[in-house]
C-alpha cells in the first residue's frame, strides 16, 4: 500500500509538472533570486519549492483524515461517485472558462494569496521564498484538486501525506529547472501539454465514478466492502 501511494502521487505529480510549467511558469520566472550567487539561488529556490511541498503535506493531513472518516462510516462508493463527478464539474468550468458556482470567501481568499506573493515577489530576501512557495501551493488549482481526491482515496493520515508529498515531489523535477535555468519548454510545446491535461484529468474522474459503482471489474471497478467490522465480546 505504501508503495502504490508513493508511486501514484509520483506519477501524478509527474504528469501535473506538465500543467504547472505552463500556469506556475510565470511565478518560477519572477523569483527574486536570480541576481544571487549560485549557491544562495539554489537555496532560495529550495526555499520555495520546500514551501509548496509542505502546504500539500499538510492538505494530506487534513483529507487524509476526512477520508478516514468516510471510510470508517461506510461511505466509499457514494464519496467515490462524488469525487468523480465533483472533478468532471471543475473540469467543465475550466474547459468553459465560466465559474458556473461562484464561492465569494474563495475569490477573496485567492486575491489574499495573490498580495502575499507579489508582496515577497517585490522583497527579495531568501527569508521570504519559503512563505512565497506556501501561498503558491495554496493557489486554486486542478491538479491539486485531483492530488486531494488520492489523499482523501487513501483513508489514512499517513496515507494521505505521503500521497501528497509524493506528488509535490513529482512535480519539483521540472519546476525547479525551470526555476534556476529558465524557459526550456518552447510555448508551442507547453501548449499542446495543457491541452493534454482535461484528457487525463476526465480520465481519472471517471476511474473514481467506477470505481464507486462496484461493478466487480478489477483494477478499474472492485468490489468494495462498505460493512463496519462489528467488535466481538467474548463473555
Amino acid at each position: 500500500m505504501v508503495w502504490q501511494l508513493l508511486i501514484s502521487g509520483l506519477a501524478l505529480g509527474a504528469v501535473s509538472s506538465f500543467h504547472c510549467v505552463g500556469m506556475c511558469g510565470p511565478i518560477a520566472f519572477s523569483l527574486p533570486v536570480y541576481y544571487l550567487p549560485a549557491h544562495k539561488k539554489l537555496t532560495g529556490i529550495l526555499l520555495y519549492h520546500t514551501g509548496r511541498i509542505f502546504i500539500y503535506a499538510s492538505l494530506g493531513v487534513f483529507f487524509g483524515f476526512l477520508g478516514h472518516q468516510f471510510f470508517l462510516a461506510g461511505f466509499q462508493q457514494i464519496f467515490s461517485i462524488l469525487l468523480g463527478c465533483t472533478i468532471l464539474f471543475i473540469l467543465l468550468q475550466t474547459l468553459l472558462n465560466k465559474q458556473l458556482v461562484k464561492l465569494k470567501w474563495v475569490d477573496q481568499f485567492q486575491k489574499w494569496l495573490q498580495k502575499i506573493i507579489g508582496k515577497y515577489l517585490q522583497q527579495k530576501q531568501l527569508s521570504g521564498m519559503i512563505v512565497l512557495g506556501m501561498a503558491n501551493g495554496l493557489l486554486p488549482c486542478g491538479m491539486v484538486y485531483l492530488a486531494i481526491t488520492g489523499a482523501l482515496a487513501a483513508s489514512t493520515v499517513s496515507g494521505g501525506v505521503l500521497f501528497m508529498t509524493a506528488f509535490g515531489l513529482g512535480t519539483f523535477p521540472a519546476l525547479f529547472v525551470l526555476s534556476y535555468s529558465g524557459s526550456i519548454i518552447g510555448i508551442d510545446a507547453r501548449n499542446k501539454m495543457k491541452k493534454a491535461i482535461p484528457y487525463f484529468v476526465a480520465t481519472m474522474a471517471v476511474l473514481l465514478i467506477l470505481r464507486g459503482l462496484n461493478l466487480n471489474i478489477p483494477m478499474v471497478s472492485p468490489l468494495l466492502n462498505n460493512t463496519i467490522a462489528k467488535t466481538v465480546v467474548c463473555p
